[in-house]
């Protein structure tokens, strides 16, 4: 089967190879790839910014969807034909994260889903909404559920709550999404006029560009008549950390998710004492977590936001549109 694997450090060194056809052992799952969704971590593993001490070679991406193939002895939750997709963490199944379930990253730990076929144990895989493509059911397994857990369990939104977005790519896009299904009011900030533009049609409320008003936070309280955002959904980093402490209101929470941008400046812990600010890192979640959120999507026939799709052979191509930052929701590779 093909597979692309990382060889050495940088896009350029992403290779096209084969290796034999994976067979499921006692309770492991073939699943025939098809379609493979990117995640900025996906591009720093392949940069070699995210771990320099990978394994190598490595096969990437841990966001991939397919059709169960085969099945080992012993397999119950899974049969040939099924729809399925690969949860993040491998080990966490449910119940709050510990440093053992943190382990067995796909694409990082051990092989991701960039490839023809993979084989994964039962427990590692969750059935994915019939009414989605296969395109769109790949984009669930990181950034969704990074959406889902940041709204829904962090931030505990409910109707009539106040959210902030910070750009459009697919964690702010799924975080959206899902804060419109409760009922919140969403803000969002891009340096694009024309993304915010597209994010309206998607729900956004109102929209900021960040480069024609770099306080941005002082526009977020001009739309919350000064109290604040219940909910920051933090992807910048270092970078925006600053203005999302003075936009969250007292007692808000800001989901922090991203290491986009970075900063000189040090992190002020007085505003985070005073307003009394819930800070929570959040890192993907459980498949029970993963299931939770398919119901959710099901439910409301919600439909993931797919930019651009390439094909398989195009790998290279599609990171490269990562790295550029020019996309809208997510990147997918098909088969």
């Amino acid at each position: 089967m093909k597979i692309w694997q990382i060889p050495a450090f940088g896009i350029d060194h992403l290779q096209l190879t084969e290796r034999p056809e994976p067979t499921p052992g006692p309770g492991q799952v073939a699943v025939r790839i098809r379609a493979v969704s990117l995640n900025y971590r996906d591009l720093m593993i392949v940069l070699g910014h995210y771990n320099p001490k990978l394994a190598m070679p490595r096969i990437p991406c841990s966001d991939g969807t397919g059709e169960v193939i085969a099945v080992g002895e012993g397999v119950t939750r899974f049969k040939a034909g099924d729809r399925a997709a690969g949860i993040f963490m491998q080990n966490w199944i449910d119940g709050p994260a510990s440093a053992a379930k943190q382990k067995g990253a796909l694409g990082g730990d051990i092989d991701g889903m960039l490839a023809e076929s993979v084989v994964l144990d039962q427990n590692g895989l969750v059935s994915v909404p019939e009414h989605l493509s296969w395109e769109e059911a790949a984009t669930l397994p990181c950034a969704a559920v990074t959406a889902w857990n940041a709204v829904v369990h962090a931030g505990q939104v409910k109707a009539g709550d106040t959210v902030v977005i910070q750009g459009t790519g697919g964690v702010s896009i799924f975080a959206l999404q899902f804060a419109k299904l409760l009922g919140a009011r969403v803000l969002g900030t891009s340096g694009s006029d024309e993304k915010l533009a597209r994010a309206k049609q998607f729900g956004l409320d109102k929209g900021v560009n960040y480069r024609k008003q770099e306080d941005w936070a002082k526009w977020v309280l001009e739309q919350t008549s000064g109290q604040g955002a219940d909910l920051i959904v933090e992807v910048g980093g270092a970078g925006t950390f600053a203005q999302s402490l003075k936009a969250v209101r007292v007692g808000g929470h800001i989901a922090q998710i991203g290491i986009l941008s970075q900063s000189a400046e040090p992190v002020q812990i007085g505003p985070m004492l005073h307003k009394q600010v819930r800070l929570q890192g959040i890192y993907v979640g459980s498949r029970t977590d993963f299931e939770e959120m398919n119901r959710a999507i099901t439910l409301h026939r919600l439909k993931p936001v797919v930019d651009e799709v390439f094909p398989f052979e195009k790998a290279p191509a599609a990171l490269s549109v990562m790295q550029s930052a020019s996309h809208f929701g997510k990147i997918v590779i098909s088969r």
